[in-house]
């Protein structure tokens, strides 16, 4: 079969299973699917560059999908009164002392012999630098989460329009992603996947427990958005006019109205983030990723930095993940960081680029859209499958055990889908040329 035949065929079939969808279930159903099936596609773009363009196995997706949520509310909230002068600039002169001391005891150990002094001299700044910085910071930190604690007790954000937060949201991941891989990157790659995953779950506690910084687990709801309000549309003569046209009635009309604008929104940024993927792929910049990632030692003996060149296409991969993460807040309407599971929804993301092809962009965005359209639909047809089949038993222990381990049946799909794909087709759907 022609590759383009069927590469078109595959994506046709997502296609055609949300429509189903739709047909037999909801439209705002399909649309919801539509949308986080976007979402996911970017995230699966980030990771496939990290992992397809250099085979760097980065496990700590969620860190930087986090990072971006975080930025919607840092940029899209309004600021909350009177944080700033209680406490806020309190908390930004202890973390610029925290870095500061941090800073200085690095100056010290690459500038000074080596031997016990230096030893001391660093530790005496740790440890001075430490206690200075909690006083400071922990005086600010008490101040701002003690103004309204019930609906803010934190500094709040720069009330500017939210679409700005994807982009930011990209930059904060690209920040804190070029920290992590001056760290990291020297690691072998199990010994990466390792350190992501923890820098990750440093990361989630952090949104968890710094209540100044985003509410932590009170969480943040009632986020700006760059769509209507369904309830202002429903109150629209003209769109209730245009709604009853198509034979809808205002509510129905209002929430399919919604969505198809996030997809909208969301279907430019991954079109946008595809073809710079594909041209990056394309460029001799491209090709000198792949060959680090096929023959590092190869590739240094030509001359290539191979760690420079992995620090960046890890910032890329990081900031393509914040700004998915800044867009999934912003489809959610609030911050939640107890629903950012690392392990769980790492997997998922790594599925998706496994399944759809590593090394090829239009797979990991057909991965994208698959595996999230499974995860959500899988429950419920288990469910129908699991009641079908017990529908002959009478009431008790085993139907009941049964009927619960529908629950169970996303993650055995999964797993069942990633083995069949690497046993019969172990490049993926789409795979790289």
């Amino acid at each position: 079969m022609n590759e383009m035949v069927k590469n078109t065929g595959l994506f046709a079939l997502v296609a055609v299973l949300i429509v189903i969808t739709g047909i037999s279930q909801s439209w705002n159903t399909a649309l919801l699917i539509l949308n986080m099936g976007l979402i996911s596609a970017i995230m699966a773009l980030g990771v496939n560059l990290q992992w397809g363009f250099a085979g760097l196995f980065n496990v700590g997706v969620m860190g930087f999908v986090a990072l971006g949520g975080l930025a919607t509310v840092l940029i899209a909230t309004p600021p909350t009164q009177g944080a700033w002068g209680a406490g806020g600039y309190a908390i930004v002169l202890g973390l610029i002392m925290g870095a500061a001391t941090i800073t200085a005891a690095v100056l010290v150990y690459q500038r000074m012999a080596k031997g016990r002094l230096r030893v001391f001299t660093m530790l005496a700044i740790l440890i001075v630098g430490f206690y200075l910085f909690r006083a400071v910071f922990d005086s600010g930190v008490s101040t701002v989460e003690a103004i309204n604690p019930a609906s803010a007790g934190n500094i709040g954000g720069l009330g500017l329009p939210i679409l700005l937060a994807w982009p930011v949201g990209g930059l904060l991941a690209a920040g804190v992603a070029w920290i992590i891989g001056k760290v990291a990157l020297g690691l072998r790659s199990d010994y990466l996947a390792i350190a992501t995953l923890g820098i990750a779950e440093i990361i989630i506690a952090v949104l968890k427990n710094e209540d100044w910084l985003a509410r932590g687990v009170k969480n943040v709801i009632g986020l700006p958005r760059p769509v209507p309000f369904e309830v202002d549309l429903q109150r629209d003569p003209q769109f209730v006019e245009r709604a009853a046209g198509f034979g809808m009635d205002p509510v129905t009309a209002s929430t399919i109205y919604v969505k198809l604008e996030y997809a909208a929104l969301f279907a430019v940024v991954l079109i946008i983030l595809l073809w710079l993927a594909q041209k990056a792929l394309n460029s001799p910049w491209g090709r000198m990723m792949r060959a680090i990632r096929d023959n590092e030692v190869a590739a240094e003996a030509m001359g290539k930095d191979v760690t420079r060149r992995h620090l960046q296409i890890f910032i890329l991969g990081s900031a393509i993940c914040g700004v998915a993460g800044a867009m999934m807040t912003t489809l959610d309407g609030q911050l939640t960081p107890g629903t950012y599971q690392p392990l769980r929804f790492t997997f998922l993301v790594w599925v998706m680029v496994i399944v759809g092809g590593s090394g090829n962009n239009f797979g990991a965005v057909l991965g994208g859209f698959l595996i999230w359209f499974l995860w959500v639909q899988v429950e419920p047809m288990g469910l129908w499958l699991m009641s079908t089949i017990t529908s002959g038993m009478g009431d008790g222990a085993l139907r009941s055990h049964l009927m619960d381990s529908a629950a169970h049946m996303r993650l055995f799909t999964m797993g069942l889908i990633l083995l069949l794909v690497l046993r019969f087709s172990p490049r993926g759907l789409i795979p790289e040329k």
